[in-house]
C-alpha cells in the first residue's frame, strides 16, 4: 500500500494518491491531471477511482478530465448530483481498492454531500481517513458553503457537530487525519500548518472535538468570526458540479503568444483585462497601462478569484519568461478558462514597440517615516481586518484588500495615498486596481508593516489576534 500526498501550497490544498496491487485511487484532484497519470504508469498500476470528498468551493477539481482519460469511476457520497457520469455512494459503502478497502463516511455539515474517506488497510484495520473540508487539523470546515440550499449555516454547523461525533471521534486515536486542506485555505479560520495528522492528536488540540462540548456550543464557535466567503467560492462548485471544459483545451488557447500589437489590439477590443503576474519589483519599475497585479509568487489563485469577479473574464498575461504555461494552469484551477494569450518578449518587447508605460512610485519605510515628520500622510493599511486591529498605524486609513472592489467609494482621487501591506505583495496588487480606476496620487511602501515596525512610527498596542 502507497499513500502520497500531493499538497499544493497556492491553494493550501491536499490531493491524493492511493495505491495497492495496481489499483489507483486520487481523492481530490487538482485541475491538470497528467501528473496523475504519469505517476500511476510510472508503479504500472491503473486508476479505478476517483473520490471526491464534496463539491469544492476554492479550486475546480481535475475528476472530470481524470475520468474521462483514464476510464476511472468518479465517487461522491449520498446527497451529491452531477451533469456527467459518477457513483453515488450510499453512507458506509466500501469500495475495494486492490488489497485495501476505501469506507464511505458520510459527514454532511461544511455542504451536505460532504463525505470522509476511511481507509481500511489489508488486516482489516481503519488505517487513515481522508477528511476533505469535514475536520481540519486544528480546525473545521466553515458551514456557509452548500449549494442551492435551503438550510441556514447554522443548520449545517449543527450537522457537523454530529458529523465529527458520530463518524469521526469514535475512531481510534491512531487513525492517521488526510485533510484536504491547511493553513491559508479560506474553508476554515484557524488551520495548522501541519497537513498530516491523527485523531488522538485532534482530540487533544482541535477547539471542535472537545469532548464536553454541547452542540449549541460548538454552533456559536464555529460559526464565531468566519468572513463571507470569497465570491469566487459558489463558482467553482457549481463548475465541480456541472462540470467544465477541458484542461487542455484551456491550455492550448490561453498559452498563446501575442506580440505587441496583437497584444494591444485584444485589450481594446476584446474587453480583455491585462494581468500582470511577475514580481511586484518588476511591476512598480514598469507596466502597461490599467493592468492589474497580482504576481505568481505570491497568492495568485485565491487573490485571483477574490479579484476578479468574472469567471468569464477575459484576461491577457504579462508573464516572467517562461512562465506563461504556469500562469494559465494556475488561473485554470480556480476557474478563470478565458485566457486569450501572453505578451510575447514581455515588458520589452512593449516598449520596443513605442508602446506607453507606467511606473508605481515606491519608497522605503524610513523614508515613509520622514515623509510622516514633514506633515500629515493618507495612509491606506489594506491587511486583513484581524492583520489591522492587533496593531497599525495611528490614524491610518483601512479596508482589506478582499474587498477593494466595494470600498473604492471610500477613498478620493483628489487625495495622495501612501498604501501598504505586510510585507509589500497585496499593496502592490491594490494599487495597481486603484490605477486602473483612475486613481494615480499612489505611494506604495515597500516591505509593508513588517518594515514600518522597525522605524519609530507610532503604532497602536499590539492585541494579540486570539484575543479580537
Amino acid at each position: 500500500m502507497k499513500i502520497e500526498q500531493l499538497y499544493t501550497g497556492c491553494l493550501a490544498q491536499g490531493a491524493y494518491y492511493i495505491e495497492s496491487n495496481g489499483e489507483v485511487a486520487i481523492i481530490d484532484p487538482l485541475r491538470e491531471t497528467q501528473q496523475y497519470i504519469d505517476k500511476a504508469n510510472k508503479e504500472k498500476a491503473k486508476i479505478k477511482y476517483v473520490f471526491e470528498t464534496h463539491f469544492h468551493a476554492d479550486f475546480v477539481s481535475g475528476h472530470v478530465d481524470l475520468a474521462k482519460k483514464t476510464g476511472a469511476t468518479i465517487v461522491f457520497g449520498p446527497e451529491a448530483s452531477t451533469e456527467y457520469d459518477s457513483y453515488i455512494a450510499k453512507d458506509n459503502e466500501t469500495f475495494k481498492l486492490g488489497n485495501i478497502t476505501i469506507k464511505v463516511l458520510h459527514t454532511p455539515g461544511h455542504t451536505l454531500e460532504s463525505s470522509t474517506f476511511l481507509l481500511i488497510d489489508e488486516n482489516g484495520k481503519n488505517h487513515a481517513i481522508f477528511s476533505g473540508d469535514t475536520l481540519f487539523l486544528g480546525d473545521v470546515g466553515r458551514p456557509d458553503l452548500a449549494i442551492k440550499s435551503d438550510l441556514t449555516k447554522e443548520d449545517l454547523a449543527a450537522m457537523l457537530y454530529d458529523s465529527l461525533r458520530t463518524k469521526i471521534m469514535p475512531l481510534a486515536d491512531e487513525v492517521i487525519v488526510y485533510p484536504a486542506h491547511g493553513a491559508g485555505s479560506a474553508c476554515g479560520k484557524n488551520l495548522s500548518k501541519e497537513t498530516v495528522g491523527t485523531i488522538g492528536e485532534q482530540k487533544q488540540i482541535n477547539y471542535a472535538l472537545r469532548a464536553d462540548m454541547k452542540k449549541e456550543e460548538f454552533v456559536k464557535e464555529v460559526l464565531d468570526g468566519i468572513p463571507p466567503p470569497p465570491q469566487y467560492f459558489a463558482k467553482n462548485a457549481m463548475m465541480n458540479k456541472m462540470g467544465y471544459d477541458s484542461f487542455e483545451n484551456v491550455l492550448q488557447t490561453g498559452d498563446v503568444a501575442l506580440d505587441a500589437t496583437e497584444f494591444e489590439a485584444l485589450a481594446n477590443h476584446e474587453g480583455a483585462l491585462v494581468l500582470d503576474v511577475r514580481p511586484q519589483s518588476d511591476f512598480i519599475k514598469s507596466h502597461i497601462p490599467n493592468s492589474i497585479f497580482i504576481g505568481l509568487n505570491g497568492g495568485f489563485a485565491p487573490w485571483v478569484g477574490a479579484l476578479i469577479t468574472d469567471l468569464k473574464q477575459a484576461i491577457l498575461l504579462v508573464v516572467p519568461e517562461g512562465k506563461s504555461a504556469e500562469a494559465v494552469t494556475r488561473l485554470s484551477r480556480v476557474g478563470y478558462d478565458n485566457t486569450l494569450g501572453y505578451l510575447e518578449g514581455g515588458m520589452d518587447a512593449w516598449k520596443a514597440a513605442g508602446k506607453d508605460i507606467e511606473t508605481l512610485e515606491s519608497i522605503s519605510a524610513e523614508e515613509f517615516f520622514n515623509r510622516s515628520k514633514e506633515g500629515n500622510l493618507n495612509i491606506l493599511d489594506v491587511r486583513k481586518d484581524g492583520e489591522y486591529s492587533s496593531s497599525h498605524i495611528e490614524n491610518a486609513q483601512h479596508f482589506a484588500l478582499d474587498y477593494i472592489n466595494d470600498k473604492m467609494n471610500e477613498v478620493s482621487k483628489n487625495k495622495t495615498y501612501h498604501i501598504h501591506c505586510a510585507g509589500g505583495y497585496r499593496s502592490v496588487i491594490a494599487a495597481s486596481i486603484l490605477k486602473a480606476r483612475g486613481f494615480n496620487n499612489l505611494v506604495d511602501i515597500a516591505g509593508g508593516f513588517g518594515a514600518i515596525k522597525n522605524t519609530a512610527l507610532p503604532l497602536t498596542d499590539f492585541v494579540c489576534p486570539s484575543t479580537l
